[in-house]
């Protein structure tokens, strides 16, 4: 029998929270039609208070980490903590709605050098605002979205058009487009106006994060490509 894998989920979980009713099933569905037993552990982001050079010790028993949707967190340092950890230690990283637009904010400030990079929606007053309030809000809706040819999420899809749901207020904005996106950060997944909806790094085994919420499919009994993939990223790491 195959090991049983190991998923950090990490954000606050909330039983209200639709996304958070369908991570579990969606990991569930995934590991099924791959063969593979999965687990999603809850780790709230206040448990994340470790300095940096403990965060192998507390993530060393977890496969993956997957920043789940649901801000702003109780301890935004602690999100950005766990997706700075997955992104370094090419530890394979899914994250959706807020776990996008934190991934986001992470590379801001460890990579591209915006120390004070935020998030309008925990400090509207900040002089970096690299997540802002979306044009349309996208709260219960889907739309149709084009993915990259040859990224990883297209070949999750394996089409380059999908049609997929969110629940999200904020998104990129675009005057960061070109401070993020270089040699290793892409943008490979845009909405019919041209929405920045998916970001991967080419330069890590699996790191891969969207504004929808893919997982929502599995509460419709679906397999979400894009989680089947991360399972299936999980398993060869």
């Amino acid at each position: 029998m195959a090991t049983r894998l190991r998923v950090a989920l990490v954000g606050d979980y909330s039983p209200s929270v639709v996304a958070h009713q369908a991570i579990p099933q969606a990991l569930r569905l995934s590991g099924e039609d791959l063969g593979q037993p999965i687990e999603g552990i809850w780790i709230h982001t206040t448990s994340i208070s470790n300095p940096e050079a403990q965060l192998p010790e507390f993530f060393r028993d977890f496969d993956g980490i997957w920043c789940v949707p649901a801000s702003p967190y109780a301890s935004m340092q602690g999100a950005l903590d766990a997706i700075r950890y997955a992104r370094e230690s090419k530890r394979p990283f899914l994250g959706t709605c807020g776990g996008f637009q934190h991934a986001l904010i992470e590379y801001a400030r460890n990579v591209c050098g915006l120390d004070d990079a935020e998030h309008a929606e925990a400090n509207p007053a900040g002089s970096h605002l690299v997540i802002t309030p979306l044009t349309c809000p996208l709260v219960e809706r889907s739309g149709e979205i084009l993915l990259e040819p040859g990224t990883r999420i297209e070949k999750a899809y394996g089409t380059t058009r999908i049609i997929e749901g969110y629940h999200c207020s904020y998104g990129l904005n675009p005057e960061y487009q070109e401070t993020l996106f270089n040699d290793g950060l892409h943008a490979t997944a845009h909405d019919l106006s041209g929405e920045v909806c998916a970001v991967e790094l080419s330069t890590h085994p699996f790191f891969v994060a969207t504004l929808f919420q893919s997982e929502r499919r599995a509460l419709r009994s679906e397999i979400p490509p894009l989680v089947r993939s991360f399972v299936a990223a999980l398993r060869s790491g």
